[in-house]
């Protein structure tokens, strides 16, 4: 049968109700456009349109309920009605409820902190995988739910609370009994509830910069909201019916002890936090004897008075602390032995778009990588640098109606680090490009237009400016898009893929594509 709706909403206190008291609810919607007959629709404020005004809309298509803020002009009698402080919060124990609280029955990993959430999650999903723990995931880039990996077709790196309690469902459906779930600052934020009703049973922080103060407002509160993944792990019961088998789960904490906020986190929940480090700092892990390479890293692992040897076959640095940080959550949370897992990390493939490599045998290096903010310029960077055997080109742009702070300071890194600068469209939005742009260009006013610094709003040709310019060594690096398949604009979001992009420049300067 399907669920009755006061059934759903106990977890919510009403300000009122109206209509019919008590209708089958046959799905959820907050997009009067995804309404079916029996549907409970959310009417949510937004920054361009009123949820309410789409009412009448949900109701044509089938709505049996509505769940609303604020008094309302008129009322059909045939529908239940239920007003609410915030229609957005009141969505996540309404979803956790309409599909039997998915989250208590899967052993469920969150990964947050501004830089390396995707890649954390796509190895801890793989480690689990291929040690025999069947496990789902969702994240920035792709998901498995029970149906194989599938690309996330949108910008969106937390989906709203029914996506979330869907998606969790479906890997219960599916046998999965572990989910790896990015969480970002917006997903846990109270203000929007995404991942409020998700039962964490492990916490994992990679770090925490200055980004999306434009929602969050201060640096302070964007670290805060990121910990109530941590304040989280005190409201996660010790059992679960994982996999339709009672057990008892540990519930911990994983945290950067490089980043100056890992106390913070530990600080915010009674449960334990493992520390991992790369940098020498007080840890239960340590990463030592780091050796890069153009195809991974070689280290070796420290715990207490064991040593071990270990290799990734990902590029980067800064993958090292995200593999040991997928390596203790996931030996936690089974319970098995660290280096049972070591001769799995070799096999461990990166996330599409994450320090990807495009060769069509040109003498230079192609790398594609969605790094977008000044701390993830600063963490790749580096590690491009270091081999680099002649020029450094970059490509790349800015969040348009987001954080404006960080665009200089993205200049400004950018020219210390590379010879030649070409800046982009990534996502304008509603904003003007070329103002845009000219606001990264503010931090670097050394550089000559036309010779170090170009600004070409169109993508495609930025891209192909910059291969038309590399030279044999040079390193040329697609910042931004990464796996993103689309560049939005205030028309709405066109058709792009940046690996794509790059593989169509080189053939046409006559480079042939390897296989």
């Amino acid at each position: 049968m399907s669920p009755k709706l006061l059934s759903l909403t106990g977890g919510i206190v009403p300000l009122d109700t109206r209509g019919q008291s008590d209708p089958e609810i046959l799905g959820l919607a907050y997009d009067s456009r995804a309404v079916r007959p029996g549907f409970l629709f959310f009417a949510l404020p937004g920054l361009h349109a009123d949820g309410k005004t789409f009412i009448q809309s949900a109701i044509q298509a089938g709505a049996a309920a509505v769940i609303h803020e604020g008094n309302l002009e008129t009322y059909d009698p045939s529908v239940s009605y239920i007003r609410v402080g915030s229609s957005r919060v009141a969505m996540s124990p309404v979803a956790a409820a309409f599909h039997a609280y998915p989250s208590t029955k899967l052993a469920v990993i969150g990964v947050t902190g501004t830089e390396g959430k995707s890649t954390t999650v796509y190895l801890a999903w793989q480690l689990l995988n291929l040690s025999g723990h069947p496990a789902g995931f969702f994240s920035t880039v792709m998901s498995d739910t029970g149906g194989g990996e599938r690309p996330n077709p949108e910008h969106q790196t937390t989906p709203e609370a029914p996506a979330v309690q869907r998606m969790l469902a479906e890997m219960v459906d599916a046998g999965y009994g572990y989910a790896v779930v990015e969480s970002s600052s917006h997903g846990l934020s109270p203000r929007l509830s995404r991942l409020g009703d998700v039962a964490f049973d492990v916490g994992i922080f990679m770090n925490v910069t200055y980004e999306h103060l434009e929602f969050h407002g201060s640096f302070e509160q964007y670290r805060d909201d990121k910990a109530n993944l941590f304040r989280a792990l005190d409201r996660t019961t010790h059992h679960k019916a994982v996999m339709g088998r009672d057990r008892e789960l540990p519930s911990f904490g994983v945290a950067c002890a490089d980043d100056p906020s890992f106390s913070y986190f530990a600080s915010v929940t009674k449960k334990p936090t493992r520390l991992f480090s790369s940098k020498g700092n007080p840890a239960d892990f340590h990463a030592s004897s780091v050796v890069c390479d153009e195809s991974g890293a070689s280290f070796v692992i420290e715990a207490g008075d064991e040593r071990e040897a270990a290799r990734i076959e990902l590029p980067g640095g800064f993958n090292v602390d995200n593999a040991l940080a997928a390596l203790l959550a996931v030996s936690g949370v089974t319970g098995e032995d660290w280096k049972d897992f070591l001769p799995l990390l070799p096999l461990l493939r990166p996330v599409l778009g994450r320090m990807t490599r495009v060769d069509h045998g040109q003498p230079f290096e192609v790398i594609v990588d969605y790094a977008h903010t000044p701390s993830s310029f600063k963490a790749v960077f580096p590690s491009l640098r270091g081999r680099a055997k002649a020029r450094m080109i970059c490509v790349f742009g800015s969040g348009g109606e987001r954080d404006t702070g960080k665009r200089p300071l993205q200049g400004r890194i950018a020219a210390d680090w590379f010879d030649i600068v070409i800046l982009a469209d990534e996502d304008p939005r509603g904003e003007d490009s070329i103002e845009l742009l000219e606001a990264i260009a503010a931090g670097c006013p050394e550089r000559r237009r036309g010779v170090d610094l170009f600004i070409i709003p169109d993508r495609p040709t930025a891209v192909a400016k910059a291969l038309e310019l590399a030279r044999p060594g040079d390193i040329v690096a697609l910042l931004g898009k990464g796996h993103e398949n689309s560049i939005i604009y205030a028309e709405g979001p066109v058709p792009y893929d940046e690996i794509g992009c790059a593989h169509e420049a080189l053939s046409a300067l006559g480079y042939k594509e390897r296989t």
